[in-house]
């Protein structure tokens, strides 16, 4: 079957964009080939902590606590490493729980145990990491000061987001509202938030 025009222009689009992508980090490609190349299986098993990776997304922070919770009680996970970054987040203001687990993966010769990091965030949270990510990018890591500031300022606001909703859907199920989380969020935050995205579209 042909290709539409569309399509056609899609592909050479991928192709240009990869072939950038991979002129600008050739220098950080090839230490990574050159480091894999030396080390055996062994090691790569037990020092690479990312090589397989998960990301997790749930609607409420109680339930990113849950699914970490349920992911850590299995018989056959060890847990290598947890790091909470929603409980205290990074400078920027990224937040996401962080887990370094074993668990086995089942090949022809049984189960062999395998590092892999699994990230767990609300909606809020994974939006801010997506629009931070694409800022970083875009600037090369030299984010301008005025957009670090708007983008801590926007992850204080989708925290609000967060507690506010949590909120709502403990009014709605629970009857029980917790009123410590009945924090301001007015237009002004969900402004905050559109322009931002819209900005870096």
């Amino acid at each position: 079957m042909a290709l539409t025009p569309g399509q056609v222009a899609s592909v050479r689009t991928l192709r240009r964009d990869f072939s950038r992508l991979l002129m600008e980090h050739r220098f950080v490609i090839d230490e990574l080939l050159t480091k894999i190349s030396i080390l055996d299986l062994d090691v790569i098993r037990t020092k690479i902590t990312d090589i397989a990776g998960i990301r997790i997304t749930c609607s409420f922070i109680a339930d990113t606590y849950h699914v970490l919770d349920m992911l850590t009680s299995q018989n056959d996970v060890r847990v290598v490493e947890i790091k909470d970054y929603i409980a205290h987040p990074k400078p920027n203001g990224y937040k996401s729980l962080h887990a370094i687990l074993e668990v086995p993966v089942f090949l022809g010769g049984g189960p062999t145990p395998v590092i892999c990091e699994v990230q767990i965030r609300t909606i809020a949270m994974v939006f801010w990491a997506s629009l931070e990510h694409k800022i970083h990018y875009k600037f090369a890591g030299e984010v301008p000061d005025r957009l670090v500031e708007e983008l801590t300022q926007a992850a204080e606001v989708a925290g609000q987001l967060d507690r506010k909703m949590e909120q709502l859907h403990a009014e709605v199920h629970d009857g029980d509202p917790d009123g410590s989380a009945s924090e301001d969020f007015d237009d002004e935050a969900m402004r905050t938030l559109w322009e931002l995205s819209r900005r870096e579209a």
